[in-house]
């Protein structure tokens, strides 16, 4: 059984920063891109960012790019989101989910993704 559990959201000031972490279980993380979606409160789930199964490759939405930082730690089995300049417009539940198929490209669609943790509340305060 794959499980995925989120941890490290909190309360925040603007401009503040946040480590979201996502350790797996069940599943080897290195086999498989990992990514991290957001859904704030009345808005659809957005991608934010995601890590290729090698960790070499990594890419992220325009809102976040050069304040987020998506890293993996194969030995923990864990994926980390290095959140810094933070603001309020970053408020949302972050969900961490792995590729559904192993040793592919990473995506941004969500549909490709099949197992997801049951996310963590990050509020950004302005």
């Amino acid at each position: 059984q794959v499980q995925l559990v989120e941890s490290g959201g909190g309360l925040v000031q603007a401009g503040g920063s946040l480590t979201l972490s996502c350790a797996a279980s069940g599943r080897t993380l290195s086999n498989y891109a990992v990514a991290w979606f957001r859904q704030a409160p009345g808005k659809e789930r957005e991608f934010a960012a995601v890590i290729s199964w090698s960790g070499g490759s990594t890419s992220y939405a325009d809102s976040v790019k050069g304040r987020f930082t998506i890293t993996r730690d194969n030995a923990k089995n864990t994926v980390y989101l290095q959140m810094n300049s933070l603001k309020s417009e970053d408020t949302a539940v972050y969900h961490c989910a792995t590729k559904r198929r192993a040793y592919t490209g990473h995506t941004y669609d969500a549909a490709d993704y099949d197992y997801w943790g049951q996310g963590t509340q990050v509020t950004v305060s302005s």
